[in-house]
């Protein structure tokens, strides 16, 4: 199944994809058919400038999902939130498809309406993602920072093109699965929910909040896509460290503005990025306990085992043998 959308300020993803599978929407549900799988969309709207649209559904075929820009510049804020364990498929430009997953540096994203993106969501797997849709003025009166960096001044400025990714820590998964339990039956729920996507919204632009201050450099669906290419080839291997010479040649870029743009857009050189998705993917193997942490350390590429523990006890608090035991 197919589903292509243009990103106006006007338009209502629930609305128009109830029409798309021909269901119906009450009170801001729509209930999936049951020829097309099982579970719902749920959308709260807290004034014409701010909304959040919660998905939690199974389906019987996949599902691509095609945002396409306006036209119109960007008038609207969008906060991707992905809760899944398997990995998703997105592009942008409608060519480079790279997988995110909720345990990696990407499970939030953060876009201008001015952005083209493909997401595609496999047939037979639960499907749990939540997307905030807010204005910049609605989002500069709640942050109301007094001394925004310029990432806050990018989001929350006029007309400005941008594309952040933020990794998914345990308090938003945990206020992502408390927020899906509300019964909105309760006369307080919307209130509730009001509070709680504040809170999610906190949380994210918190983090924002402490990047580097830096000139921001716009970015176009032509640079996102070739910013996930790289992304991609960095943890397609994580045994073998990035040489930025060929990155760049990769992404047709010269390498200031490679190494610029990413360090922007993903919030880490490329060499930390590199090293965090290592450690990430050694918490991740010595969790399942079937590698032995000699094993994990030389998959990653570590030829010098006392270097590994020691990086990764700096990462973790603690050394890899006692990690996989916790």
């Amino acid at each position: 199944m197919i589903f292509s959308f243009s990103a106006t300020p006007d338009f209502d993803f629930i609305t128009y994809f109830a029409r798309h599978i021909q269901a119906t929407v009450q009170n801001g549900l729509l209930v999936i058919p049951e020829h097309l799988g099982q579970g719902y969309i749920r959308k709260v709207g807290f004034g014409p400038d701010f909304k959040i649209t919660i998905h939690r559904y199974l389906l019987k075929e996949d599902l691509i999902v095609k945002r396409n820009t306006s036209g119109q510049g960007n008038d609207l804020i969008t906060v991707f939130f992905y809760n899944n364990e398997q990995a998703l498929e997105i592009a942008y430009n409608n060519n480079t498809q790279v997988l995110f997953s909720q345990r990696d540096e990407s499970a939030i994203q953060v876009t201008s309406n001015d952005l083209s993106s493909t997401l595609r969501f496999p047939a037979h797997q639960q499907i749990q993602y939540v997307v905030v849709a807010i204005k910049p003025p609605r989002l500069k009166e709640l942050l109301s920072a007094s001394e925004p960096n310029s990432v806050l001044q990018t989001i929350t400025g006029s007309g400005n093109s941008f594309l952040f990714f933020e990794r998914m820590e345990a308090e938003t998964k945990l206020l992502l699965k408390n927020m899906a339990a509300v019964d909105m039956n309760d006369r307080l729920s919307h209130f509730y929910m009001q509070i709680k996507v504040q809170e999610l919204l906190y949380l994210v632009f918190h983090k924002l909040s402490l990047r580097e201050s830096a000139v921001h450099q716009t970015i176009n669906s032509a640079d996102a896509e070739r910013l996930l290419s790289i992304r991609n080839a960095i943890i397609r291997d994580l045994s073998v460290p990035p040489v930025i010479r060929e990155l760049a040649q990769l992404a047709a870029m010269s390498e200031t503005k490679l190494k610029y743009l990413f360090k922007q857009t993903f919030g880490a050189t490329i060499y930390n990025y590199y090293q965090q998705a290592r450690m990430e993917e050694a918490a991740f193997l010595l969790k399942q306990g079937k590698h032995s942490v000699g094993e994990v350390g030389y998959e990653l590429g570590f030829s010098n085992l006392s270097h590994f523990s020691r990086l990764f006890e700096k990462h973790y608090g603690l050394n890899p043998k006692r990690y996989s035991y916790t």
